[in-house]
């Protein structure tokens, strides 16, 4: 797993993907579980957002390192098993900061292969607010679960073997080179955060989405993610500064599927 700039730590804890940042302040952690889910029709209707079914497990590529493809070892990472046509959401988790009743804030970027998912654009690292928002503000969006085709309108992610032409990548880029997922973190700065978040300030929890766990068998390709079906899920604009993200500070990881 790629560890970024500065002193970025990311590690794997029980299916978890945790990203730690101990020198800008040492309880700022953000946590990213891949969670199963049912897949919704592709009909042009717009749905409410499924349920959680379980997270899928998580293992580190370079744990197999004759196994995985040599795209894989070079950019590291973990790897999910999932079935083709199989739909995922992503969770994201801030630990609450002591003394201060809040979740520490991030500014998340998930890219789809080279293709970002929250504006559609090409992926970069730098953030941006313009045309389009290019990245997740957490603990306000506590979940993500598909592209942003509109205000408050996505369509589900959908694992699909690439070459086929199906995944996003492959439709808006031109080719499916990368495949898979990334995710890239920054912190906000700690003098912000706590000018913003002073002691005793209080933070309202996200309600939980309920589900059941079921187990699957892995499946055997290289897959992208697709866009599937619409549902219903808003994008929260940043309400901080850009200048309130740490620059020289982030973490990422790929995850291959």
């Amino acid at each position: 797993m790629e560890n970024g700039k500065g002193s970025a730590r990311v590690e794997l804890a029980n299916d978890t993907l945790v990203f730690s940042f101990p020198e800008v302040h040492p309880e700022a952690r953000l946590r990213v579980t891949f969670q199963r889910t049912l897949r919704i029709p592709d009909d042009g209707r717009a749905y409410d957002l499924p349920p959680g079914l379980g997270s899928f497990p998580l293992r580190p590529v370079d744990d197999y390192p004759i196994q995985v493809p040599p795209a894989w070892r070079r950019h590291g990472g973990v790897m999910i098993p999932m079935h083709r046509a199989e739909a995922l959401w992503i969770e994201f988790t801030s630990d609450e900061i002591e003394n201060h009743g809040a979740p520490y804030p991030f500014a998340v970027t998930v890219g789809c292969g080279k293709i970002n998912a929250v504006s559609g654009t090409r992926w970069t690292s730098l953030l941006r607010r313009r045309p389009a928002q290019n990245y997740l503000v957490v603990p306000d969006q506590p979940w993500l679960d598909g592209f942003c085709v509109g205000k408050g309108m996505i369509r589900q992610f959908v694992a699909m073997p690439l070459g086929e032409g199906t995944t996003a990548e492959e439709q808006i880029a031109g080719s499916g080179e990368t495949g898979g997922i990334q995710i890239q973190v920054r912190p906000m700065r700690r003098e912000v955060f706590e000018k913003r978040f002073p002691f005793h300030y209080s933070y309202p929890e996200a309600t939980p989405r309920q589900g059941l766990y079921v187990d699957e068998a892995p499946a055997q390709y290289e897959m992208g993610l697709a866009a599937g079906g619409r549902m219903r899920q808003q994008i929260a604009a940043d309400p901080y500064l850009l200048a309130d993200w740490e620059r020289g500070q982030r973490g990422r990881c790929f995850v291959h599927m």
